[in-house]
């Protein structure tokens, strides 16, 4: 581990987001295994919600995927690294609320919780899965040109 990582992973202990993310674990009865860099790898998440096929809480990345699968699209497992960065540098359990209101505002501006995200857009979209609809909806106010 570089000692960024280890940084971001003492960070994350002290912060309470990573023994949230082991409590979330066990309480969902996922299967803990070592992952790279400092990362918990929690496999077989089942309870509905959230409704993506990974998400983190502090240094636990949890998978709906099997023991095996879990972790195992490095591309993924990159962008649900830097979420554990974010909650490092959001001071842990604030990264929920702030993301919150990242999505919210994502689903006002862009009609879904990720395109115009900050967390998302800077964990790398389309590494979390995620399509770019960010673009202006046409007709509005900023689309309106007055031509000579």
């Amino acid at each position: 581990m570089t000692p960024a990582q280890r940084l971001r992973q003492i960070a994350n202990v002290i912060n309470l987001s990573t023994p949230l993310g082991l409590g979330v674990a066990v309480a969902s009865r996922s299967r803990l295994s070592h992952g790279p860099r400092g990362l918990v790898i929690a496999a077989g998440y089942r309870w509905k919600l959230p409704h993506a096929g990974a998400f983190t809480v502090g240094n636990v990345i949890l998978y709906r995927a099997p023991h095996g699968l879990a972790g195992s699209n490095a591309t993924l497992l990159g962008h649900e690294e830097r979420h554990s960065t974010q909650y490092a540098y959001c001071l842990g359990l604030p990264f929920l609320a702030l993301y919150g209101i990242a999505a919210g505002w994502s689903l006002l501006r862009s009609g879904d919780p990720a395109s115009m995200n900050f967390f998302e857009r800077q964990a790398g979209l389309a590494a979390g899965g995620y399509i770019d609809n960010h673009k202006r909806r046409q007709g509005g106010p900023a689309d309106q040109r007055i031509e000579a």
